[in-house]
């Protein structure tokens, strides 16, 4: 039927709505690929740190946002002004990263890196709740609108590696800074959700930890996600000593990143074909096999081949291992379970393997950190591969029972 003119239908109120919330994935992601994958170089050739010192500079992020989530939910709570929170911290996050160009002071650096990711902590909980709220109400798909972060993610790495030979590395942060700023003004344009992010911390922890499945899956995902996220920070690394220039480690991005959206599309039906644990299984072994192949010191159109598999390391990853906590915890304390996994992935598992990549580097080489990567992540493997057995168990003996 058509619409009156003066009056807008259903379906392009809904395009309105999304068109925002896409683009403001695009900026988000885009800015991640802009930074993270270049600072390393950036710190390691024009301030000429240590190993040690990027290390231990790149893992500050992840544990002052452990912290800093929490606080920044509480905000939401209080103010029941989610988007303007989201608008300022994007605003904030991208004027901070300025300060890495203004100072070659190492001290002044970690609290930068502690600004920056205090900032930082509060962009993805808060659009995701956001994002999620829209979803439930208008009967959409999280995962079509997680994808273009994917999308400017990878395009923005590829850019950004070839800006950076023109220009030079220190051109990331202006790129950022800019792209922070375009990413909020979006975020103005996206629906004005009211969102709660409180965890039942309390009563959570507890019932949360007597779940012997659950710890364990906690204990996998540090393992499986820890590489996958100091992997972003060394990679470029990689790139470089394998003689790659940075417009080479921007087309290594790209092709990893590029390679998730697919199976992001593909998660939910290999989930149900095959199981949670088997897709969270093949996943961990896939990257198992990726990190232990870098150790190899491969030539680099191995690597560019290998980065394909991100796709199924981490696009598959990802959604698996949330609909698994998600099904493993209970209705009440969910919120606070899925808050504690992500923590242990994203957050500790990211600090340690990080760090610790860094101190490898310093004592050995890049490659030997892969090796690092690769032994934690096939344990990881080994605790989901357990896991898988309980749960075939359990499944057979309630079977016979019935």
């Amino acid at each position: 039927m058509p619409v009156r003119s003066g009056t807008v239908s259903p379906y392009q109120r809904k395009t309105l709505s999304d068109s925002p919330i896409r683009l403001f994935f695009i900026c988000l992601y885009a800015g991640f690929g802009i930074l993270f994958p270049l600072l390393s170089v950036y710190l390691q050739q024009e301030v000429r740190l240590s190993g040690t010192q990027i290390g231990l500079l790149m893992s500050i992020g992840p544990i002052v946002m452990i912290i800093a989530q929490p606080l920044w939910g509480v905000v939401c709570d209080v103010t029941q002004r989610s988007k303007a929170v989201l608008i300022t911290t994007m605003m904030m996050t991208g004027l901070s990263a300025v300060g890495f160009f203004l100072t070659r002071d190492y001290p002044f650096m970690l609290g930068i890196m502690a600004l920056l990711s205090f900032f930082q902590a509060a962009l993805v909980p808060i659009s995701d709740s956001m994002t999620m709220s829209y979803v439930q109400r208008t009967d959409g798909d999280y995962g079509r609108f997680r994808l273009w972060g994917a999308v400017g993610f990878a395009v923005a790495a590829y850019v950004m590696g070839m800006a950076a030979q023109w220009w030079g590395v220190s051109v990331i942060f202006a790129a950022f800074a800019l792209t922070m700023g375009m990413g909020a003004w979006m975020a103005g344009y996206m629906p004005d959700e009211r969102v709660s992010l409180k965890l039942n911390l309390r009563e959570g922890l507890s019932r949360l930890l007597r779940n012997r499945r659950y710890v364990l899956f906690l204990l996998a995902a540090f393992c499986i996600m820890g590489p996958i996220q100091a992997n972003n920070a060394y990679f470029s690394l990689l790139i470089q000593s394998l003689g790659g220039t940075m417009a080479a480690s921007g087309l290594g991005f790209l092709l990893a990143a590029g390679s998730e959206v697919p199976f992001m599309r593909w998660a939910q039906t290999w989930i149900k074909q095959h199981g949670i644990l088997a897709v969270v299984l093949l996943s961990a072994l896939v990257a198992g096999i990726r990190w232990g192949l870098y150790f190899m010191e491969p030539p680099l159109w191995l690597v560019y081949a290998s980065t394909l598999l991100q796709g199924v390391s981490t696009g598959l990853f990802i959604p698996a291992a949330l609909a698994y906590v998600v099904d493993i915890t209970p209705r009440d304390v969910r919120l606070t379970g899925v808050a504690l996994y992500t923590s242990m992935g994203n957050g500790l598992g990211n600090w340690f393997f990080t760090f610790l990549g860094g101190v490898i580097i310093d004592r050995f080489s890049v490659f030997t950190a892969y090796l690092f990567f690769g032994l934690l992540t096939m344990f990881g493997a080994g605790v989901i591969w357990t896991l898988r057995i309980a749960d075939r168990r359990e499944f057979e003996g309630d079977s016979a029972r019935g």
